[in-house]
């Protein structure tokens, strides 16, 4: 079991993971299966360049040779923000869930933004409701300070979402 940064030849199984992340957890994300699907392998293969690292790195969760997982980092480029970073996209597929993996990934990604020194906080949101995901979070120090109501519909549904942050120094 290990975590690595993507790079561009793990396009395809990133977007595979993606895409039925997206589709299978659609209350959990606010990209959608439909608007990913429609994006070029080239966009996939950018997002995990290393020119693009700056903006998000992107850790894949790997048993033996098979992508499981993913999460990324997202870094804030505007001035008065530059001291945060976003936790995003964390997918786990589900006959991997309680494998270690989803630990794995966040602590790669904190790691990274404690590596990283303008970065002072990492913030998140989890759709309310997501019991396991909020609680592998707060295992890591992220506290809640808010809910954003209405953050997301998906249908007819309307879904909270649970905004969170944990201080790195």
């Amino acid at each position: 079991m290990q975590s690595l940064i993507l790079e561009p030849q793990y396009a395809q199984d990133y977007r595979a993971l993606m895409l039925r992340a997206y589709t299978e957890e659609a209350d959990a994300f606010v990209s959608s299966a439909a608007e990913r699907s429609a994006l070029p392998e080239t966009w996939w293969q950018a997002r995990l360049s290393e020119s693009h690292r700056q903006q998000e790195t992107i850790f894949g969760g790997f048993i033996g040779n098979q992508l499981v997982g993913s999460v990324g980092l997202s870094f804030e480029s505007r001035d008065k923000k530059q001291h945060l970073a976003k936790l995003i996209g964390m997918y786990v597929l589900p006959s991997f869930r309680s494998s270690g993996i989803a630990r794995l990934l966040v602590e790669s990604a904190l790691e990274l933004a404690r590596n990283t020194p303008r970065i002072k906080a990492v913030q998140l949101t989890v759709t309310d409701g997501n019991v396991g995901a909020q609680k592998l979070y707060e295992r890591y120090g992220f506290v809640t300070f808010g809910i954003e109501p209405f953050a997301m519909r998906e249908g007819d549904r309307f879904f909270e979402k649970r905004h969170m942050y944990c201080l790195i120094r």
